[in-house]
């Protein structure tokens, strides 16, 4: 098979030899496949393929001649649909780790997804040195409750290996019956690879979350869903009702928040923002760019506001951390987000499904590109967890061979007082470190300013 570019037409005109004729009404409809799919996404830049490099043309051909010759002596008999899809889906793969093709399938399944209710596992996943990587959990879904963590590496899928799927491939793996196990060999760093049994769920996002912390205001998003900005007007919304002007600041929690929508990105930074720009995107084309400002006043009438993010925050959450940076409007805590600041459009395909393609990146309102760098807090704070430590276990006093009472009346220490420290140490929950500094900082700026009025 031979493509044949008709340039004053405009067209491709097929070459079939003496020994294809049979198969010329199969070949003519798979290059009229190929075409349909290309040409509503090429036609957009026409000035960019009237000057295509010569070879473009020598390659189609030999695509035509792969294509045929797998058709006519594989040892099995793939579809012209399964060829055609696998060609696509590696031509885009092979671009960026989020640059992919869906077919019908996955298309309906990612717009389920975006509206916040989606069968699976529960975790944002991306690709890295032909792995599956974990960029965040997704709270109270079964992969948070397994114990996997923002940064995990994920090689092996029920014992199949998972280098040399694609992104697509292994998130379709991932993805089955609900109640039906799957079982995970994760890799962590400092630590022998170890199995992780998930069980697959209705995995419902409630992106907001809130309650107050004593005077303090805390909102968690979990993910830029479909009305995540609604979600934090009425934790604001319920602050002032419980509270009123007592609210000293606001903790917005980001970690381990995978992104989602940019407009839901845009609308929550506005909701603390009283003007200025909130992210621009530039491609490859400068009159594409785009600059995104604020257009409402600032909802919390100026509280304090501190942003918690670390490497499991990605996409929407950077840009909403990098406008309330860069406007001074709040103080960002905790370790270096992950970094994903490239913009994805979905090119829908008709019948055979959507293209997602990397079309231009992110940038702060300062000018920072977000992508591989993130966003740096202004206050590094590792993570970790506060205990009550016990100290009954060390000898005192009263433990020494002929101590002398306390003249009160009082009996030495009994094992009575020892039983009940290590109870009430058993019950003391630990405490999450990142926030309890976040509400430290607010509490510090509440205090220094009623003494400074």
């Amino acid at each position: 098979m031979k493509f044949k570019v008709d340039k004053s037409q405009g067209y491709l005109v097929l070459m079939i030899g003496k020994t294809m004729k049979k198969s010329m009404f199969k070949v003519v409809a798979v290059t009229a496949f190929i075409w349909a799919v290309i040409a509503p996404v090429t036609s957009v830049h026409a000035d960019d393929n009237a000057a295509a490099d010569p070879n473009t043309y020598e390659l189609l051909n030999l695509f035509g001649d792969v294509l045929e010759r797998v058709r006519a002596d594989y040892v099995e008999a793939p579809t012209d649909k399964e060829l055609i899809e696998a060609a696509i889906s590696g031509m885009l793969s092979s671009l960026d780790p989020h640059s992919s093709y869906m077919n019908a399938d996955s298309f309906g399944e990612m717009q389920v997804q975006t509206k916040g209710e989606f069968g699976g596992l529960g975790i944002e996943v991306t690709m890295e040195n032909g792995l599956v990587k974990v960029v965040s959990p997704i709270d109270d879904t079964p992969a948070f409750r397994a114990g996997l963590q923002a940064g995990d590496l994920i090689s092996h899928l029920d014992g199949e290996a998972v280098m040399g799927l694609t992104l697509s491939d292994a998130v379709d793996r991932m993805r089955g019956k609900v109640g039906e196990d799957i079982t995970l060999t994760v890799l962590r760093l400092d630590e022998e690879p170890f199995d992780v049994v998930v069980t697959r769920d209705i995995i419902k996002i409630q992106s907001v979350r809130s309650h107050l912390e004593g005077d303090i205001g805390y909102i968690r998003i979990t993910s830029f869903s479909q009305q995540a900005d609604i979600g934090v007007k009425r934790a604001l919304e319920k602050f002032e009702e419980e509270v009123g002007d007592e609210l000293a600041g606001i903790v917005l929690d980001l970690r381990n928040n995978p992104g989602g929508l940019l407009d839901q990105a845009i609308t929550v930074s506005d909701i603390f923002l009283s003007k200025g720009e909130i992210v621009s995107t530039r491609g490859k084309n400068p009159d594409e760019s785009q600059r995104f400002n604020s257009r409402t006043g600032d909802l919390t009438n100026g509280l304090p506001v501190v942003i918690l993010v670390n490497g499991g925050s990605a996409s929407a959450s950077e840009i909403v951390a990098g406008a309330l940076q860069d406007h001074g409007r709040a103080v960002v805590l905790g370790t270096q987000s992950f970094g994903k600041g490239s913009v994805q459009t979905i090119i829908p395909l008709g019948l055979h499904g959507a293209m997602r393609l990397t079309t231009s990146l992110y940038y702060t309102p300062s000018g920072r590109s977000i992508q591989a760098k993130g966003i740096v807090p202004d206050i590094l704070v590792e993570q970790a967890t506060l205990e009550n430590v016990s100290t009954s276990h060390g000898r005192r006093e009263a433990d020494l061979r002929g101590a002398l009472e306390n003249g009160n009346g009082a009996a030495p220490d009994s094992e009575d007082d020892t039983t009940k420290d290590a109870e009430a140490d058993k019950d003391s929950a630990p405490q999450d470190y990142q926030l309890q500094r976040a509400l430290d900082l607010l509490h510090g700026v509440s205090l220094f300013s009623a003494m400074s009025e």
